[in-house]
């Protein structure tokens, strides 16, 4: 874990209340794993409490982190006023993130709107020596705009949302059972809504596909010194950010968090 002032390079608006930033890394660029959050705070600002962003992608080459974020409360306000050319303090990265570590399979990731965040730079690591299949949804067209910020070469994308404005008219459950009764699929990856991973969790088990979900919205605090993201498992109470945000699907009990709080959902 690094702590790490860093230079805004671009931060603009995609969509809605949906903004995406990129920053200049020296050292936390290098060990940032697809799945994993870092705590980002305002220099000088009136809101000192830092806030848990999923990371979007990592970009090791240029040393550059991005950060896909929706404007929620006070703090996440704060991060779309600020400018290229200014500085962020970061800490990070923190958590467990998704399991990349294979070849040769025939893996499905499954994001919902906001969800999409950390889908970008599991995408990447995930389609080097793997068939990838991508299932993006949203409400709109404008929930699913951060799509054209993806490389998707070699990548089978489906893109489905509520009102038919972009790819097709339907959820991505109806999309992910049509492919799974055609194709055996290793393995799937999933963000979004809780409802939503509920289902694609249960879809896996129907088919005897190992699942992963991210629970990353849920974090508060981020260093495991509040319960706002304390989660059932199978292996008893774990906090979100730190035994996840990236778990197994066959070992949650419960994916709401057993305290919510305006810290905990209002970023």
């Amino acid at each position: 874990m690094f702590l790490e002032d860093c230079l805004i390079l671009e931060n603009k608006h995609i969509a809605g209340q949906n903004y995406l930033m990129r920053l200049k890394s020296e050292k936390a660029v290098e060990a940032s794993k697809a799945g994993q959050f870092f705590m980002l705070k305002c220099e000088n600002r009136i809101y000192t409490l830092r806030r848990p962003i999923s990371l979007h992608y990592a970009d090791k080459e240029k040393k550059e982190l991005e950060f896909y974020y929706e404007v929620k409360g006070g703090g996440t306000k704060e991060f779309a006023q600020m400018k290229a050319g200014e500085t962020i303090n970061i800490q990070g990265p923190l958590g467990h993130g998704f399991s990349t570590d294979m070849e040769g399979k025939e893996l499905m990731v499954v994001g919902g709107g906001m969800g999409m965040a950390p889908m970008k730079l599991l995408i990447e690591v995930l389609k080097k020596n793997n068939k990838v299949t991508f299932i993006a949804g949203g409400r709109n067209a404008e929930a699913v705009e951060i799509l054209s910020n993806f490389n998707l070469d070699g990548v089978e994308l489906h893109v489905t949302t509520d009102d038919g404005s972009a790819g097709t008219k339907g959820n991505v459950i109806v999309k992910m059972e049509e492919l799974m009764q055609n194709k055996k699929f290793d393995m799937v990856f999933t963000c979004g809504p809780h409802k939503m991973m509920e289902a694609v969790a249960k879809t896996s088990d129907k088919y005897n596909t190992e699942c992963e979900v991210s629970l990353e919205e849920r974090m508060a605090c981020g260093v495991k010194a509040c319960v706002g993201c304390s989660i059932k498992t199978k292996a008893g109470m774990k906090k979100v950010c730190h035994d996840g945000p990236v778990f197994k699907a066959e070992t949650i009990v419960d994916l709401d968090p057993v305290e919510k709080t305006e810290t905990c959902c209002g970023n």
